[in-house]
């Protein structure tokens, strides 16, 4: 029964990071199809919370006991734990917009050393040389993966920049997900930091283009950060039934879900291997449907970070001694 157990969580963990790994590719041909960064997170958030919402209502008729609701507290900090799901969206496709999906999906995972640091800040302790070794051959393997040792590449900073945020962002977003309101359903939290999310993107859409076009002062705002005005237009609302809805189920509704059903029987450890998987799918989606070109020291260096994810997840031998006696 047990291993039954595992083989569903790794199962479940696994479709819902390929499908998660199959997103920028979609964000990619949106931008190629002329919509902007605002309508393809707006379109996504917006989509995303109605879905939730009808699951949620679903399941809240359907429940044969009552399920647990927020505290105006969690609410609150859910909401503000959410922002940074909108953030991680927001600068993962801005990154996008610079550079490759194939590199950005690789300064995403950089969130994998990232948690590394939080972790050792949080607990005041220095981590140990197994992780050491991992975060070493996690940057190691980013250099092959971006080919930053061929000299003649140019990579835009820009895309760097936002790409590394996204990374800061949804090392945030991991960390406030499994210590947050832990005893709620997994819509009614999803539904909480949705709409913390939402207002991020929300405030985006206003300030990158809706706004500029009304009001003059906030265009002069606008323009100390980006001379490129392309983006400054009416809401094209097409987004909704082009992109929008695959973006949501992708995004923002069948992964996570997957992800709290798979994790529990998966295990924490086992289950971030598993969930590396989205690495080398977001990767192989960009080299079929976009034609990038992912040279053999690229795909070495995607090697190198999964094998370091696998290091850093293997059970300790002491935890090895504990589930046997168990």
């Amino acid at each position: 029964m047990k291993k039954k157990n595992i083989l569903k969580g790794v199962l479940f963990v696994g479709i819902g990071a390929s499908i998660y790994g199959m997103l920028a590719t979609f964000v990619k041909m949106a931008y190629h199809d002329g919509y902007t960064t605002s309508e393809v997170t707006t379109s996504q958030f917006l989509l995303g919370l109605i879905g939730l919402l009808i699951l949620n209502f679903i399941q809240t008729i359907t429940s044969k006991q009552k399920l647990s609701s927020p505290s105006s507290k969690e609410v609150k900090m859910l909401m503000i734990a959410g922002t940074s799901l909108g953030c991680t969206s927001l600068f993962y496709y801005i990154a996008v917009q610079y550079i490759n999906v194939s590199i950005a999906i690789v300064l995403l995972m950089q969130s994998v050393w990232f948690s590394v640091v939080v972790e050792s800040i949080i607990a005041k302790k220095l981590p140990n040389a197994r992780k050491v070794v991992s975060v070493i051959i996690v940057l190691a393997g980013t250099i092959l993966a971006t080919n930053l040792i061929n000299m003649d590449i140019e990579l835009d900073w820009h895309g760097i920049f936002w790409g590394l945020m996204a990374a800061a962002s949804y090392t945030m977003t991991m960390f406030t997900s499994n210590t947050l309101a832990t005893h709620l359903p997994v819509f009614r939290k999803s539904i909480i930091m949705l709409c913390g999310g939402a207002v991020v993107v929300f405030a985006f859409l206003f300030f990158a283009q809706i706004g500029p076009m009304y009001f003059d002062g906030l265009k002069s705002v606008y323009l100390n950060f980006t001379d490129n005005t392309e983006h400054i237009h009416s809401f094209n609302y097409s987004i909704f039934w082009t992109y929008g809805f695959i973006l949501a189920l992708f995004g923002t509704i069948v992964p996570p879900i997957l992800f709290n059903i798979g994790f529990p029987n998966a295990g924490l450890g086992l289950g971030s291997i598993v969930s590396s998987l989205e690495l080398p799918v977001s990767v192989t989606m960009a080299f079929v449907l976009l034609g990038e070109k992912v040279l053999l020291i690229q795909w070495g260096g995607i090697i190198l970070i999964l094998f370091a994810i696998v290091l850093m997840n293997l059970p300790a031998k002491k935890e090895l001694k504990v589930a046997e006696v168990i």
